[in-house]
């Protein structure tokens, strides 16, 4: 079996458990909740349920394997799983308004169908319930479930500041690699991070292994950045459901031109600089910029990076405690973060 099989397989197993728990999760009346759900890909714009095209639910998954990995049952990770896809997801929607992003997953966004005021409050909602099913950790282990909710206040911190840094950066001309990974730190892999963590909690009251699950999970969410970022600019739109270049042409700043920064000069130089001055969407970049990138080879260090970081992760994983069977599919669907097409 292929990599990307073998992660089909596993989050086959994982994801009805997960849907139906979220779902649960989520309220179904009021406009509110049409809103909500219609981001989740529950429901059409006029609360219709349906089934549409939605996130890969990665990051519950990612919370269930941890849990089994220590030695815990999925059972009593599922509260962690709901929370983090919700927490997630609150983020999409506030970054789909900030970013003016049209479409996610081949469907229109939250505010570009009810306005900006509305996703707002939509955004909001999934926030909220985010803390209120994480809740439901500490019913049985209260001291547990205080820390967890702790962790994910921290966390929900750490994507505000990541989120600031990469709007920030947008009134930048040039941001460096180390800028960068500082902001996909907490935008991405401080969530990341939180999933083997959390899943670690529910399983164990050893704080060392939650540290220790906590630390490989943020290597997985750097490098599952860092291949968002590859797919951003190399991907397929057909598969990604993301126009071509569209980060481009928003002038985001991620690691190809991170890396374009440091390693142009002469003409380049003014040519990269000029495409990312400060200003509206432009789509006459996108060709510009990437032959710039072709030429000063953006793509292969960008995959290089991400398959080099996800290595590191899967070592630190071999050394980590836990429980052979699902270690191992922690592994595998860390291998899938770096090679998918969408």
């Amino acid at each position: 079996m292929t990599v990307a099989s073998e992660a089909t397989a596993i989050l086959g197993r994982l994801l009805p458990t997960i849907e139906s728990a979220m779902e649960a999760a989520v309220p179904r009346d009021g406009g509110l909740a049409v809103m909500t759900r219609y981001h989740l890909g529950w429901c059409d714009v006029d609360g219709r349920p349906m089934k549409s095209r939605t996130g890969k639910r990665i990051r519950p998954a990612l919370v269930l394997l941890a849990a089994e990995a220590a030695g815990g049952r999925v059972e009593d990770a599922l509260p962690a799983a709901v929370a983090v896809e919700l927490l997630h997801n609150f983020s999409l929607i506030h970054d789909d308004i900030q970013d003016r992003s049209p479409s996610r997953h081949g469907r229109p966004t939250v505010w570009a169908i009810w306005g900006d005021a509305q996703a707002i409050n939509a955004g909001n909602v999934l926030h909220v319930l985010a803390h209120r099913a994480l809740a439901a950790l500490g019913d049985q282990r209260p001291t547990v479930g205080r820390i967890a909710l702790e962790r994910l206040y921290e966390t929900a911190l750490r994507l505000c500041d990541g989120q600031y840094l990469d709007l920030s950066y947008e009134e930048r001309v040039r941001v460096g690699i180390s800028e960068y990974l500082t902001m996909i730190s907490g935008k991405t892999a401080s969530l990341i991070g939180l999933t083997l963590e959390l899943g670690a909690l529910a399983a164990t009251d050893d704080p060392a292994i939650w540290s220790e699950y906590r630390q490989v999970g943020e290597q997985f969410g750097l490098a599952f950045q860092i291949w968002d970022d590859y797919l951003g600019v190399w991907g397929d739109p057909d598969t990604t459901g993301k126009p071509v270049g569209e980060d481009i042409a928003n002038r985001k700043k991620t690691l190809p031109v991170a890396y374009a920064f440091e390693r142009v000069a002469g003409d380049d130089a003014a040519v990269l600089a000029d495409a990312y001055r400060p200003g509206p969407p432009d789509p006459a970049l996108i060709p510009i910029v990437l032959d710039l990138f072709e030429r000063i080879g953006a793509r292969d260090f960008t995959e290089r990076l991400a398959t080099e970081t996800i290595d590191r992760a899967l070592g630190a994983l071999e050394r980590a405690p836990g429980v052979p069977g699902p270690l191992a599919e922690l592994a595998t669907l860390a291998r899938y973060l770096v090679g998918r097409d969408h």
